[in-house]
């Protein structure tokens, strides 16, 4: 069973912003989908099972970005 959850990063101002935070999250492993809004800065993240948010993290640290704790 899928789980869905949603974060909050800062700093994606564009289409290439998206695409990159889309990029480096769905490397982590579980993941099935990623969904970003960019001007609210929404991420819903799909995955198999809950994933450890400093994963996460890294990921959108990875991108640019940074994600709101």
């Amino acid at each position: 069973m899928s789980t869905t959850t949603t974060y909050t990063v800062s700093g994606m101002t564009c289409g290439h912003c998206a695409a990159a935070v889309t990029a480096e999250v769905s490397k982590i492993p579980g993941v099935e989908s990623v969904d970003v809004d960019v001007e609210s800065g929404r991420v819903d993240v799909r995955s198999g099972a809950p994933l450890p948010e400093d994963e996460v993290a890294a990921a959108v640290d990875e991108a640019g970005y940074l994600l709101q704790r």
